[in-house]
């Protein structure tokens, strides 16, 4: 391992030209969109600190092995903390937000065991954001680096995607999506933003990076609540090494006996109930929907009804004063502004969206629950499109439709999603209160919600789960949505979808 060290710290002046290279400037693009602005960063491996600065973090630490990599970066960014550590010998106990490992994996003698050293300075909703090189471009890497035109490098691992998956899992962490980009590295006019923009996200499978974001892997039957760190908190580092303590996740993962005496986590749910011309399913609704976890509020929002769904509501209300119910009038328009306006008045740590066609059965609520409570996913959408459903619950054109549109969704947002327009979607409200944050990356054009708040969970890299649901006939009513006008719209918003998330500028 010195002569390692020694080989980085001779090439420390050397980075400073080479930072300004376009495969480094596209780094910090690609790493600027994954990690949102003034999160709690850490970076391992971090070099002279420009990625790092990249991001914009509220508190950003770099760690470096080479001590000539580490001064350039504290003169570089005199406002971030960087130290001297090995990536699989860092001590202290403090969290972060983001853990980055750029371009380093490749050079690592045990990627598991860094691994498992980045664990210990996560907290539950940590993401860890690696990227390495795609092996079929080493010939082309090799042969660049002779002449010249690529930093050298000491003998590299070979590393696949699923190799690098299989090392996460190992060592505790869980992949949250994964997607190439890069095809064209050097600064070249047209031709760079022609390959990067536009045929990249087509051709995966021969880009240069590969990025991978993970989680920590959930503790069975508990989700651990986490404080920031606070501020004076110092981190330890270490060159020789130390016995690894990753605290609760890795005694969970190892020590499965250990798990019996942990209480459940429980929480308080705010059921939001978008209803326009419902008023035959406002008495079902309240009666089939249980009390979930630390107890359930229920709020009805009417939106322009022509029926009496709002009468009918007041009158539900008097009726079950058990129940916890609230009435809104919608002063917005479409589902969509239906849900952030009763999001905004909801009380619960847990929120989840019910249709009031009820074609969405309410007893089916608890699943949802259950995935959301134990950690299994920060985000479950229903998806109607696995069971059978009963006669006219969905035309076989919009069926077809929605696949497709499932398809296009997983594509775009690297991670499984069979419908997109399932009305029942559940988020923690700390969650949505980020994606309300972050909405102007995206507008305010989806009338229906549904996009918003998948648009939103795939940016801030939540974990989303899909959860098949048996959908019902309407017993009331007719829909509200319009095949044709709102099928254009939706294709619409696939691709503003694939401009921001994909063809990036």
């Amino acid at each position: 391992m010195i002569h390692r060290r020694e080989f980085y710290d001779k090439r420390a002046q050397c980075r400073l030209r080479e930072s300004k290279r376009g495969y480094h400037q596209l780094l910090q693009r690609y790493f600027t969109f994954l990690i949102p602005p003034n999160a709690r960063v850490l970076e391992i491996g971090c070099g002279i600190g420009d990625l790092l600065a990249a991001v914009k973090p509220s508190y950003g630490v770099g760690i470096d092995f080479a001590e000539g990599m580490v001064a350039l970066a504290r003169q570089r960014h005199p406002e971030l903390k960087f130290h001297m550590a090995d990536a699989m010998m860092i001590s202290g106990e403090e969290q972060f937000d983001y853990i980055i490992l750029s371009d380093l994996i490749n050079d690592l003698p045990d990627v598991q065991q860094a691994f498992a050293t980045a664990l210990r300075h996560a907290h539950p909703n940590t993401r860890i954001v690696v990227n390495f090189f795609n092996s079929l471009w080493r010939p082309v890497l090799s042969l660049t680096e002779k002449c010249g035109l690529k930093a050298p490098t000491l003998q590299q691992n070979w590393l696949s995607m699923e190799d690098v998956k299989n090392l996460l899992h190992l060592a505790g962490w869980e992949v949250v999506k994964s997607e190439t980009r890069i095809l064209w590295p050097a600064k070249t006019l047209l031709l760079d933003e022609l390959l990067n923009r536009w045929l990249a996200p087509c051709l995966k499978h021969f880009c240069l990076t590969i990025f991978i974001v993970a989680r920590p892997r959930p503790i069975p039957d508990q989700r651990i609540e986490h404080e920031s760190g606070k501020a004076g908190q110092v981190l330890e580092y270490s060159e020789t090494g130390h016995r690894l303590r990753n605290r609760q996740y890795v005694d969970a993962i190892f020590k499965d006996d250990s798990l019996a005496a942990r209480p459940k986590k429980e929480f308080r749910c705010s059921v939001v109930i978008p209803a326009r011309n419902e008023a035959g399913n406002i008495e079902a609704a309240v009666q089939r929907t249980p009390e979930l976890g630390l107890g359930t509020e229920i709020i009805f929002i009417e939106g322009h009804s022509k029926d009496n769904t709002w009468e009918e509501i007041q009158r539900v209300k008097a009726k079950y004063p058990h129940r916890d119910i609230k009435a809104l009038k919608q002063t917005s328009k479409g589902k969509g502004g239906a849900v952030r306006e009763a999001f905004a008045c909801a009380t619960g740590d847990l929120l989840l969206i019910l249709d009031a066609d009820l074609t969405m059965p309410p007893e089916e609520l608890p699943k949802f629950y259950e995935i959301a409570r134990s950690g299994l996913g920060d985000f479950v959408n229903g998806v109607r499109l696995v069971y059978p459903m009963e006669n006219q619950a969905m035309q076989f054109l919009n069926m077809i439709a929605n696949k497709l549109f499932g398809i296009a969704f997983t594509w775009l947002l690297g991670q499984p999603i069979r419908d997109t327009l399932c009305g029942t979607k559940v988020l923690f409200r700390r969650d949505y209160e980020l994606i309300s944050k972050n909405r102007a990356y995206f507008g305010d054009f989806d009338p229906f919600g549904d996009f918003d708040l998948l648009f939103g969970a795939a940016k801030l890299n939540l974990k989303i789960i899909d959860l098949p649901i048996r959908y019902r006939a309407r017993t009331y009513g007719s829909t509200n949505i319009s095949r044709w006008s709102h099928g254009w719209l939706l294709l619409r918003m696939v691709l503003f979808a694939a401009k921001r998330f994909k063809f990036l500028a």
